[in-house]
Order: C-alpha cells, then sequence, then structure tokens
C-alpha cells in the first residue's frame, strides 16, 4: 500500500474511502470505482482491490465469505457475528462493515 492508505494512486483514493463505501454498500469493483473515485488500473488498484474487497476484517484475517456463513448460519448481529468469526474483536473498526453486511444481505 502506498504511504498514508493510499489505494489508488492514479486518483489519490486512500484505504479508508474504500472502506466507508463498503460501509454503504458498494461491493463490487465497479460500484467501489464509482463511489470512491478510485481508477482500477494503477499500481495501487491491482496491488490492493481484490484484497480490501475479499478481506472484511484484517486483524482477525475474517473475509466477507466468512461473514455471510456466519449469517446463513443463525447471526443476526454483529456481536453474533464477531463470537463466530472474531471480526471486530481486536480494534472494533469494522464492526460497522459487518452491521452493513447484516442489513443487506452481502
Amino acid at each position: 500500500m502506498a504511504s498514508k492508505g493510499i489505494i489508488c494512486t492514479t486518483n489519490n483514493v486512500e484505504y479508508l474511502a474504500f472502506r466507508k463505501a463498503q460501509i454503504g454498500g458498494a461491493r463490487t469493483l465497479e460500484e467501489l470505482k464509482a463511489v470512491t473515485g478510485a481508477c482500477g488500473e494503477c499500481e495501487g488498484c491491482k496491488e490492493n482491490v481484490d484484497y480490501i474487497m475479499t478481506m472484511l476484517c484484517g486483524c482477525k484475517t475474517v473475509t466477507f465469505q466468512d461473514v455471510l456463513t456466519a449469517i446463513s448460519n443463525g447471526a443476526e448481529t454483529a456481536d453474533q457475528v464477531s463470537e463466530i468469526t472474531g471480526a471486530g474483536t481486536d480494534c472494533g473498526k469494522c464492526k460497522a462493515l459487518v452491521a452493513n453486511v447484516i442489513e443487506l444481505g452481502r
């Protein structure tokens, strides 16, 4: 990742912008590009976007799929997902994203 959390080096889009877009419901590359202004083509994007789109909680290495599986197995709240997957139990920054996944079901 480039300095200061810059993911899209062409348009100077930070990692936090990607996560905020995901909390808002953006899941596909096209949705992330539309919301953040990232180009999706530069070295920063090529290096990091797949990881951002796959990994929901970097602290505990929990993927979006892990969270969806927990939900399909009965977890209904962010706390329940945390108990099952560990997401949000270290820094807690991903809890809003977990809540959004629960709300949208994706």
